[in-house]
């Protein structure tokens, strides 16, 4: 089992849409970014990639380049799935934490793990969000911002074996038998 850890903050700014998971919600101020800056999703993204030491969404998507100017996280996070699939990496699980003072992310919740399990291809109940303030205190506490932390499990697929370890045979060369006290030859 590999772990990853993400982190992603963005400032708060008039004239954006706030995106969460992939689900807009209504806010007067959105997130300032190059993508649309979805915190949640781009934490996730990192964790994933880190778990995989696959590098971090800035070496896959760079903020310099004009393609992703926009462009939905959840496409993003799409991709970095596909990544995963490609180099024989499965995800056991995801949990995160959304650290934001307003506006209240409970009601949103449930879609935003629809929306990262779907575009992952993984059930839902693979994937953990919450949130929290911080009680007025820091960016996020006074406004200025969203953060948003992220822990991942993947596993890799060779780690997986069709082989009966229980059977005696040339696979586990006799010991499983020694293990249960049988005698072996």
């Amino acid at each position: 089992m590999r772990v990853g850890m993400g982190y992603d903050v963005h400032r708060l700014t008039v004239g954006r849409k706030l995106i969460m998971g992939g689900v807009e919600i209504p806010f007067e101020k959105g997130l300032l970014g190059h993508s649309d800056a979805d915190v949640l999703v781009h934490a996730v993204m990192d964790a994933l990639l880190g778990a995989a030491a696959m590098g971090d969404i800035g070496k896959h998507f760079p903020d310099t380049d004009p393609e992703y100017e926009g462009v939905s996280s959840i496409q993003l996070l799409e991709h970095v799935g596909r990544l995963l699939e490609e180099n024989g990496y499965m995800i056991e699980n995801i949990d995160a934490t959304i650290i934001a003072q307003r506006p209240k992310m409970r009601p949103y919740i449930d879609q935003m793990r629809e929306n990262m399990a779907k575009a992952l291809g993984i059930e839902t109940d693979q994937v953990s969000v919450k949130a929290t303030t911080e009680e007025g205190l820091g960016f996020t506490g006074t406004g200025e911002g969203i953060s948003s932390h992220a822990i991942c499990a993947i596993e890799k697929f060779t780690n997986f074996s069709s082989v009966d370890v229980s059977a005696e045979g040339p696979a586990c060369g006799g010991c499983c038998g020694q293990m249960r006290g049988e005698e072996t030859e």
